[in-house]
């Protein structure tokens, strides 16, 4: 590490050319004064577009327990990347897959919209709409293919 003293030397002291010519290369050292940080997260157009072209599986079922009507059923969500090569910028293949089921496990604004895909999925299934809405959901990959599986009850 470089004290800050040499750092403020080599920054201020003047340059000739006589001074570079006897000079070895040396490495730049400069401070910065703002630090940036990269970060990463899911584009919401982009999950609008997977979502919009997803492939959905429903089913379930209507039952009574305790005395209160319930509907109890999964929804199965299947975002394939190769239905999409050339609307993104990214590779559509099983690396870009993988990294997409990573993030939208975590990013609560996709969780959400695929909570409510499953809640209307319920909603059509039992012909009423339902309250309560408790889910649970399960992302995975399958070389380009990203697989949702959404637990849903549900009071009617």
């Amino acid at each position: 590490m470089v004290p800050v003293k040499s750092l403020v030397n080599l920054i201020t002291q003047p340059t000739t050319a006589e001074t570079l010519r006897m000079r070895p290369m040396a490495r730049a050292a400069q401070i910065a004064i703002f630090e940036r940080e990269v970060r990463e997260r899911l584009s919401k157009a982009a999950i609008e577009v997977f979502l919009a072209r997803a492939e959905v599986i429903s089913e379930g079922q209507r039952l009574t327990r305790g005395g209160k009507q319930l509907f109890e059923g999964s929804t199965m969500l299947t975002l394939d990347l190769s239905r999409s090569i050339g609307l993104f910028r990214e590779a559509s293949d099983s690396g870009t897959a993988r990294r997409l089921g990573a993030m939208l496990a975590r990013d609560t604004w996709a969780r959400n919209r695929v909570r409510q895909i499953a809640t209307k999925e319920a909603e059509r299934l039992s012909h009423t709409k339902v309250h309560e809405v408790s889910t649970e959901m399960r992302v995975s990959t399958k070389g380009v293919k990203v697989l949702i599986d959404v637990d849903v009850e549900a009071k009617l």
